[in-house]
């Protein structure tokens, strides 16, 4: 006999690496069943907001909005000190819209040449957005947040992770976060923290919204 998942939860991304991320940081939810965007062939919301959260907040309300079901969504990306804050919201489209990782990486790269090795200081934020406006939530979104802070590379190292990854190094573990596997990133990434923060309210929430498989 099959069983049921307690809930489905989409989470609001195509990138396969955030949501390999994801799923290994829900692991421990028995039952949980984790779509991405790809799955349920919905159109990219427009993320047009001035911060992680503006961002994160809108694409979990359209896309619970869209399908009926929870989400949750991940606005995150990288901030140099150097370099006032940036790329910040603009991380992915850094190099320009339709970029690749390595376009954005050596953007970055140019960006900081001149800067001295003890300047190129920065961090990974991450603000994630549960929204459910067919359940208990209704338009309210729950948020939360979490960084981790590191030293941006002269150079690439490790062929792990994606975006940053190659060039964001961590002192604790002298390491780029591209050299580290999941689990070991997911101890410690901005992602982790802000999922450490997220995972007692998701597990609040689904006690409270019982799954529409439940009767």
């Amino acid at each position: 006999m099959t069983t049921q998942p307690v809930r489905t939860l989409v989470f609001a991304t195509r990138n396969r690496g955030k949501l390999a991320e994801l799923v290994e940081l829900l692991a421990d939810i028995e039952g949980l069943d984790v779509l991405s965007l790809d799955d349920i062939e919905i159109k990219d919301v427009v993320e047009d907001g001035d911060t992680f959260r503006a961002n994160a907040s809108k694409k979990a309300l359209e896309i619970s909005r869209a399908t009926s079901l929870p989400a949750l969504a991940d606005d995150s990306g990288l901030e140099v000190d150097a370099l006032d804050g940036a790329p910040g919201i603009y991380s992915a489209r850094y190099a320009g819209e339709d970029c690749t990782d390595d376009e954005n990486n050596e953007k970055l790269l140019a960006a900081l040449a001149a800067v001295p090795d003890d300047k190129r200081t920065g961090r990974f934020r991450s603000v994630l957005a549960l929204a459910d406006v067919a359940g208990p939530l209704g338009s309210k979104v729950l948020t939360t947040d979490g960084a981790c802070e590191g030293r941006i590379l002269r150079e690439p190292r490790g062929d792990g992770g994606f975006g940053y990854d190659p060039l964001f190094y961590v002192q604790e573990l002298d390491a780029t976060f591209a050299e580290l596997g999941i689990g070991t990133k997911n101890n410690l990434s901005h992602r982790a923290r802000a999922m450490a923060a997220m995972k007692p309210k998701l597990l609040d929430y689904f006690r409270v919204a019982k799954s529409p498989n439940s009767g």
